[in-house]
């Protein structure tokens, strides 16, 4: 290979990964419901109105001189609803980058707890497989400390009240550990009660027990829940101080 020809490459690959770290990442910094709908009548959240899209602003050089943020709506059909009180954004990769976070409902399947980008779905747990059938998410983190994220929420916090808790594995979701008998909403709560707490740098789901009368701190250990009483359910002050530590 001649000299020059030797060179001109050896520059045109060293430019590459320069080029590639220039670009990054486009960034979801807001989500919001829209598009408010009646066509999904179960009211679990306190009225008849849920969310036939999702709206989400995102960045699209954050390390550009002159910002480009823009809107990107996704709209479900029309047997699909958005049965939630708000979008989570949870950086499930550890890149900076979030997903969102939200409850779908079906109206024949029921509800599932679904993953989404600004290029749409990404990934989701099963539908719970009935009509008006919901789930109540607690939170995401790292529940069990090996650098893995994991997601839970209580299936049918007004029937079945189990604790249920899914791995992110580079984009899909694999189910973990279960526990019967707790519970985080009851019906027409406009709020979903609890979440996740770290005291003493130990992740710890917050929720009721079934009847409604103590809180449980729920931790992951082994691919197993252990639960443990934190005292007594006193409403929602009583969750506020529990997430205190």
């Amino acid at each position: 290979m001649r000299p020059l020809l030797r060179a001109v490459l050896a520059l045109l690959l060293l430019a590459v990964p320069q080029m590639a770290m220039a670009t990054p990442p486009n960034v979801i910094v807001a989500a919001d419901f829209a598009e408010p709908t009646t066509r999904y009548p179960h009211g679990v959240l306190g009225d008849d109105i849920e969310w036939g899209a999702l709206r989400l602003t995102v960045d699209m050089c954050v390390d550009c001189e002159s910002r480009d943020v823009r809107d990107f709506v996704i709209r479900l059909p029309e047997h699909r609803v958005f049965e939630d009180t708000a979008p989570r954004l949870v950086d499930l990769d550890g890149d900076g980058s979030p997903y969102v976070v939200v409850v779908e409902s079906d109206a024949r399947l029921g509800a599932r707890l679904a993953i989404y980008n600004e290029a749409g779905f990404v990934a989701g747990t099963p539908f719970i497989g009935t009509r008006n059938r919901w789930l109540a998410p607690v939170g995401a983190a790292d529940l069990d400390g090996d650098g893995v994220m994991e997601l839970a929420y209580v299936d049918r916090p007004h029937l079945a009240k189990t604790l249920r808790v899914w791995r992110w594995r580079g984009g899909t979701l694999d189910p973990v550990a279960e526990m019967g008998g707790l519970s985080n909403h009851r019906i027409g709560e406009r709020d979903i009660a609890g979440g996740i707490r770290t005291c003493a740098n130990v992740p710890e789901m917050i929720v009721a027990t079934a009847d409604w009368s103590r809180l449980m701190a729920v931790t992951l250990q082994d691919n197993r829940l252990r639960a443990r009483d934190i005292g007594a359910h006193e409403g929602r002050k009583s969750f506020a101080a529990a997430l205190g530590c």
